[in-house]
């Protein structure tokens, strides 16, 4: 994997030979043909990547991006099965890597983001969860993520550290489903991403200090096959870009 700053100093590059040598409306009065970008992205970053995608928009008239947003290895399985995709932004490198390794990757994945999880309780707290101990008690109703998708993987990593056991009552394919369950006070606790705790409704966030031990490093890349690649990389230079890390600075990620 490639640190953020290297591809995004390449990526810009690709930008400035992207904008010379795009089409622009020529005398025949025929105006450029939209294209999309078709971006698979990890659930945590929906409302990162649908701010950033407002600004592509804005930025690229002829360019528009689409997302899927899904658990991280729901949307691997999709690409190894040869669903159409042009850019892949994984919540954990292992993930990231095992489209890589089936050369799916267009080039070397960029980690632009890092993520840690938090103890999400309904505003309320009924159960009176204070830390990751109490997730054990039989009588506290625990959601966590299915264990293949990366914020069940960072889980089980936090709660091993820790020393916990945690029987959860159901497991959930993505991060949002784990948030939704506690937002509706159907179960007292899960553990998910700070940045979903804070993009929540009503819903509050427990630190607790096993959560940096298994911090997601969050990747991106374009992908082989890619059917825009112009603004399949505009857009991933974005993401890479300064503009793009203080947007995920504001939404609690940790730039990288």
């Amino acid at each position: 994997m490639v640190d953020r700053t290297t591809a995004a100093a390449a990526a810009g590059l690709l930008l400035a030979a992207l904008a010379a040598c795009a089409p622009t409306e020529g005398g025949d009065g025929g105006a450029q043909q939209e294209r999309t970008v078709t971006v698979f992205a990890a659930a945590s970053l929906t409302e990162v990547f649908e701010e950033l995608g407002e600004r592509f928009d804005r930025e690229h008239p002829h360019a528009h991006v689409e997302f899927n947003f899904a658990g991280s290895s729901d949307l691997a399985n999709q690409i190894h099965e040869g669903a159409p995709a042009d850019v892949f932004a994984s919540a954990d490198s292992r993930t990231m890597r095992s489209v890589a390794e089936d050369d799916r990757a267009a080039a070397e994945p960029a980690v632009f983001a890092r993520n840690a999880l938090r103890i999400a309780v309904p505003s309320d707290n009924p159960a009176g969860v204070e830390s990751l101990s109490d997730l054990a008690d039989p009588g506290v109703k625990v959601a966590l993520c299915a264990e293949e998708v990366p914020c069940g993987a960072a889980a089980a990593e936090a709660l091993e550290a820790a020393g916990v056991e945690v029987t959860p009552v159901s497991r959930e394919r993505d991060v949002k489903a784990a948030l939704t369950k506690t937002e509706l006070g159907e179960v007292d606790a899960a553990l998910i991403y700070r940045t979903d705790v804070r993009a929540g409704g009503d819903v509050a966030g427990i630190a607790f200090p096993e959560a940096e031990q298994a911090a997601n490093d969050y990747s991106i890349a374009m992908l082989t096959g890619a059917a825009n690649t112009g603004p399949a990389r505009a857009w991933t230079g974005l993401v890479l870009s300064d503009e793009g890390a203080e947007v995920f600075d504001d939404a609690g990620f940790t730039p990288v």
